[in-house]
């Protein structure tokens, strides 16, 4: 067990004139299962490559421990090989049967090691480099993501093999996972770094009442603020006043009062005036302390969405159906039936691979809206109501490149209230002047949600909307989802997020 200080740590990209950290400074425990928290683009990846050594900085890291990086890479040679030609290229003396060791507390077979590697599903990938990740022997081990894209029982396994280790310092936005399988937490505040004990619940828990401490407190201040403003600017008008009434006076209308009278006045107005000098006083100190008290305060703005009524109940029916690839006798899936009608949230469930996706571009071919799928042969019935507008969110975000301004022309969206909407889930007015290329994967994945709430849609066709999403952006698009409730068919493995947002689930099986 050691300890990972960071003191005075300041780190900024080069070409650009924001600081990712600036002066930071804290400490954690080598020896805990540590979650790592905050907003997209705050940081945290960066944060993880500065523990790795792959950037300059200013400040101290200083760590007696070795680093290890979940996800390794995976090169286009290595992809054609079974891991266990290479795994010692990803973890030099990485031993084979502690893998294997590990994959059998992952509840998988040995035998995924001698598969070529690109024939391996999502979850057995990751399962494989979890595996090589905790082989070793007294690393840190930094894990990044470690469950996107993959379908729920992937989930489940990798969540319950976490939450039996330490050592590792674990970036996630999944909150069903982050409660499973952390004791601390490491939080990207807005202005701050905080460390806490506890899981994600308990952290959001406390932050909660944090905050509405820190808006009672500053309301408190304001009114004092104003009250002492107001009286020490009354308290200076009496004195004023009074100082002008030292010199010259009218001996008939104030016949008690002679020259000597002047003393008197003056130290009267230094008493007034020594009493506006304590009111000012007091009140720097208000301001002082009421400096700050707002720096972290999480206020999500409220998303708007304006989904489209359609003359028919029922937007799509499916019935019977079956699909699969071109030349292949085995179905990606069959006999599947559901329908979907206005004001449902639908979502689709299933494992890695069982047509989820597939079966949402064939419905937005249907639809008119994307080109057709010669690749797939279907039977049964499905069916899309007439004139159906839709507005879909893409899984991938490879293809996003280019400024903002490009995307919005070749979408067709208001550039202003295309922005607006981004600023509400938290993009800094710098970002609009990058291209998408250099975004983080969560803040690409906002200009495809700020595109597709910016569209009026009679079904909204979302396809792993919130892989990357920063949790406080997730609990917004909660919020707008439940308020608006809009016609969507959507996929999602985000439990919290699906519970709660869902009115009707579909298990696709293959």
């Amino acid at each position: 067990m050691s300890q990972i200080r960071v003191n005075n740590l300041s780190f900024y990209y080069e070409g650009s004139f924001d600081y990712i950290f600036e002066n930071v400074s804290f400490s954690i425990d080598t020896n805990w299962k540590l979650g790592f928290i905050g907003r997209n683009g705050k940081g945290k990846t960066t944060f993880l490559n500065l523990l790795l050594g792959k950037y300059s900085y200013e400040g101290v890291i200083d760590a007696h421990t070795a680093f290890d990086y979940f996800p390794y890479q995976i090169t286009e040679d290595q992809m054609l090989l079974s891991a266990a030609e290479f795994i010692e290229d990803l973890k030099p003396l990485c031993e084979t049967w502690r893998v294997i060791r590990e994959l059998s507390d992952l509840e998988e077979s040995a035998e995924i090691l001698y598969r070529p590697y690109n024939t391996l599903s999502p979850g057995e990938r990751t399962k494989i480099l979890l595996a090589v990740l905790f082989s070793g022997e007294n690393d840190f081990l930094l894990i990044d993501e470690p469950t996107n894209h993959l379908d729920q029982t992937a989930r489940d396994c990798v969540k319950t093999y976490l939450a039996s280790k330490k050592g590792f310092l674990l970036v996630s936005h999944d909150r069903d996972l982050l409660d499973a399988c952390i004791d601390h937490v490491l939080v990207l505040n807005r202005r701050t770094i905080e460390v806490q004990s506890g899981n994600f619940s308990s952290w959001w828990e406390n932050k909660q009442k944090k905050d509405q401490f820190a808006i009672t407190e500053n309301e408190k201040h304001r009114r004092e603020i104003r009250k002492l403003e107001q009286t020490a600017a009354r308290t200076s008008e009496w004195a004023d006043k009074n100082e002008r009434t030292k010199i010259g006076f009218d001996s008939i209308k104030e016949h008690d009062r002679s020259i000597s009278t002047r003393a008197y006045i003056g130290a009267k107005t230094k008493k007034m005036q020594s009493r506006v000098r304590q009111f000012e006083k007091r009140l720097d100190r208000e301001i002082a302390e009421k400096e700050g008290l707002l720096q972290d305060l999480e206020t999500p703005a409220d998303l708007k969405l304006t989904p489209l009524s359609h003359h028919k109940t029922t937007l799509l029916n499916v019935k019977d159906y079956s699909l699969k690839y071109a030349g292949t006798e085995n179905p990606i899936f069959s006999d599947l039936s559901f329908t979907v009608s206005q004001g449902e949230r639908v979502a689709l469930c299933g494992k890695n691979g069982c047509g989820k996706s597939t079966l949402l571009k064939i419905i937005i071919q249907k639809a008119g809206w994307a080109d057709g799928n010669h690749a797939v042969e279907e039977s049964g019935i499905c069916e899309i109501a007439p004139g159906l507008t839709i507005s879909y969110v893409a899984q991938d975000t490879a293809g996003l490149n280019g400024n903002l301004s490009a995307f919005c022309e070749a979408r067709h969206l208001d550039q202003s209230l295309f922005f607006t909407i981004l600023r509400q889930l938290d993009f800094e007015r710098i970002q609009f002047s990058k291209n998408i290329e250099e975004y983080s994967e969560g803040q690409k994945k906002k200009v495809l949600l700020a595109a597709s709430l910016l569209t009026p849609a009679h079904l909204y066709i979302w396809d792993e909307p919130l892989n990357y999403i920063d949790v406080f952006s997730r609990m917004q698009i909660e919020k707008l989802l439940l308020e608006y409730r809009p016609t969507m068919i959507f996929v999602e493995h985000d439990t919290c997020f699906r519970e709660k947002v869902s009115t009707k689930v579909i298990e696709i099986i293959s």
